[in-house]
């Protein structure tokens, strides 16, 4: 997902509740608030030149990585249905299972 299609879809109410909850008091679930750091990331540095990320923007887009990588390969659902908290969770953490 680009930053334009994450930004829109983490203003959208089904993304709000999907994936685990933040131990703090904003109710904001782990893949939002990683979904916000993307599109911070991507909008910092759209041309996705490597000398251009931040401390911090590596670990995190590692961290992403193997969220994605993790969850496709266990959960089949999330590509056949778009509908399903598998597939929320996935578009949170800015991968579409429907576009692959």
């Amino acid at each position: 997902m680009d930053s334009g299609e994450l930004e829109a879809w983490l203003k959208e109410e089904d993304s709000a509740g999907a994936g685990w909850k933040k131990a703090d008091e904003t109710g904001e679930t782990i893949g939002h608030e990683s979904g916000r750091m993307i599109v911070e990331i991507l909008k910092r540095n759209p041309s996705r030149d490597p000398e251009n990320y931040d401390e911090e923007d590596i670990p995190h887009m590692r961290k992403v990585v193997a969220y994605c990588k993790r969850h496709l390969a266990q959960e089949g659902k999330a590509k056949q249905d778009p509908d399903s908290k598998s597939a929320k969770s996935l578009k949170n953490w800015g991968h579409n299972p429907q576009k692959t």
